[in-house]
């Protein structure tokens, strides 16, 4: 049996609704997909490895770093030159671009062990997958998250703290 999945990002939130938000679905495994984990500015500094590792621990939430799950440089890079040509701003994007979804399921997803994935986390009942866009149709996790839909058989829920 697999654990409930769950998406969150963090743009549009604030710390206390952000957490809450975690604490209120229940999660007790935050699997971080990001490539870097620090935030720009004070803004969203909460979710800055070192502060959200040890907020995590206080909510006891377990932490998980899977930076292979990440976009890479390339990818991002595609993604940007897409935005820039369609003169849409990172934060305002509601979307990937056709380019990054394809690249990051060429790259990243087409040798992922969705299975083995998810069996890692087989002491947790339910874990977010997270990354920093807001919707998460703007973001890879919505991504992983349909590669853990199709091939599980499992619905992910996406949470907008």
């Amino acid at each position: 049996m697999y654990p409930k999945f769950f998406t969150i990002g963090v743009y549009g939130s604030t710390e206390d609704s952000f957490f809450k938000a975690l604490t209120d679905t229940g999660i007790d495994m935050f699997c971080d997909i990001r490539l870097r984990r620090g935030m720009r500015g004070k803004k969203y500094a909460y979710v800055n490895s070192t502060y959200l590792q040890a907020k995590l621990e206080q909510l006891t939430i377990g932490y998980v770093h899977h930076k292979e799950l990440a976009p890479s440089k390339a990818i991002r890079e595609q993604q940007k030159e897409a935005d820039k040509r369609d003169k849409i701003a990172k934060r305002d994007r509601q979307q990937l671009g056709d380019v990054f979804v394809q690249a990051y399921e060429k790259e990243i997803l087409v040798d992922f062990e969705v299975e083995t994935f998810a069996n890692s986390f087989a002491k947790s009942q339910k874990v977010v997958l997270f990354c920093v866009e807001r919707d998460p149709s703007a973001c890879h996790r919505s991504l992983l998250a349909k590669k853990l839909s199709q091939n599980l058989g499992i619905t992910v829920e996406h949470i907008i703290p």
